[in-house]
């Protein structure tokens, strides 16, 4: 995603330090280290399955909650962007009798038949806002450049930027989202193998008719494309880390590492892995810092410093709300004012390490 666009309105957006520090947790992808093509794919899965996994729709947390954070517009924190138009949209607005947002699989819940069961239907790393016409008109069609485009209207009239094909069933998202779109099918390749109860997702170069509902999604080689085009960004790094850290505690490689297509479809097959391109990593040991008490109530102390270093605080959404200096005499935060889940970032001689609390 290299921006967002909004209907009549141009923003430049700023995501907080946050975004661009997190780390990838130390060791993460260790198992994966020095493998290729099918054992690499095998290790990536084992890595990342066993999710966290969330009901549709609950009266607990549920899939529309988490989009309600993970897809939070940062210039309004009442909304939220659809994926295929760049519109903010009152995140309020749950379906709303069609008129307002639903929940887009980005893998077609019909090529596989999951539905929206638990598991695939489910998964907040290939679901996205979207209005219900534009999800209408984007069906189960494949993700490939159109030849005979038609613009995509959304349910307000609005001229999407993303397009369908007119005579072959297609469908090409906006520019912005393309790269975007392709890690998430990448994802889900990897995640839903077909070693559980869930299907075995697999990509193809074929364009299936809307009534095929074998598990394979297209087409490969334009979603390679697209992902080497458009590269990651801020916003989905800034989605993974919640996802991570808040939700599913399961990662998308294609983000961390977006070599790492390469090594499994695209220009590298056979060759070995050895986490190149990985992106927010630093290689060092953060075992000795921690946070305490957690939950904290008015106070929380970081033990482990040998020296100076800083504190700053972060909601879920990315806002800083609090910064402190503090050294191994003095560190000690007040924290009274705050309550929720929330991301410390600790600052020490320019490298950073996050640590999650709960403060009641």
């Amino acid at each position: 995603m290299k921006s967002i666009v909004l209907k009549y309105i141009s923003l430049i957006i700023f995501l907080p330090s946050l975004i661009l520090s997190a780390q990838i947790p130390t060791g993460y992808y260790d198992s994966a280290l020095g493998l290729a093509d099918g054992d690499l794919k095998y290790a990536l899965n084992q890595i990342i399955d066993n999710h966290t996994e969330f009901s549709y729709t609950s009266s607990s947390i549920d899939v529309w909650d988490i989009l309600k954070e993970t897809d939070r517009d940062p210039n309004n924190s009442d909304n939220v962007i659809l994926i295929y138009s760049g519109i903010s949209i009152n995140a309020a607005q749950e379906y709303n009798n069609a008129d307002g947002w639903t929940r887009e699989h980005v893998w077609a819940k019909s090529r596989g038949d999951f539905g929206t069961t638990t598991g695939p239907g489910t998964d907040v790393h290939a679901l996205r806002p979207l209005d219900n016409t534009t999800n209408t008109t984007r069906n189960n069609r494949s993700f490939d450049n159109c030849i005979t485009c038609l613009d995509v209207i959304d349910r307000w009239g609005n001229t999407t930027g993303s397009k369908k094909d007119s005579n072959i069933w297609t469908f090409e998202p906006r520019d912005e989202v393309k790269g975007d779109v392709a890690r998430m099918i990448f994802y889900m390749t990897i995640r839903y193998e077909g070693l559980d109860s869930y299907p075995d997702l697999e990509l193809t170069e074929l364009v299936l008719p809307q009534e095929n509902d074998d598990p394979v999604h297209g087409v490969l080689s334009t979603l390679l494309e697209w992902h080497r085009t458009d590269p990651v960004d801020d916003w989905e790094k800034n989605r993974n880390n919640i996802i991570y850290y808040s939700y599913q505690n399961n990662r998308n490689p294609f983000i961390d590492s977006p070599i790492l297509a390469e090594h499994i479809w695209g220009n590298k097959i056979g060759v070995n892995w050895s986490g190149e391109e990985t992106l927010n990593i630093t290689p060092i040991d953060d075992i000795s810092l921690s946070i305490y008490p957690n939950p904290a109530h008015n106070l929380m102390n970081v033990r482990g410093l040998k020296g100076k270093a800083k504190i700053i605080i972060y909601d879920l959404t990315g806002r800083e709300l609090l910064t402190q200096k503090i050294n191994a005499n003095f560190n000690t935060i007040a924290v009274s004012e705050l309550k929720g889940i929330y991301l410390v970032n600790i600052v020490v001689q320019e490298k950073t390490f996050i640590k999650k609390i709960l403060i009641k």
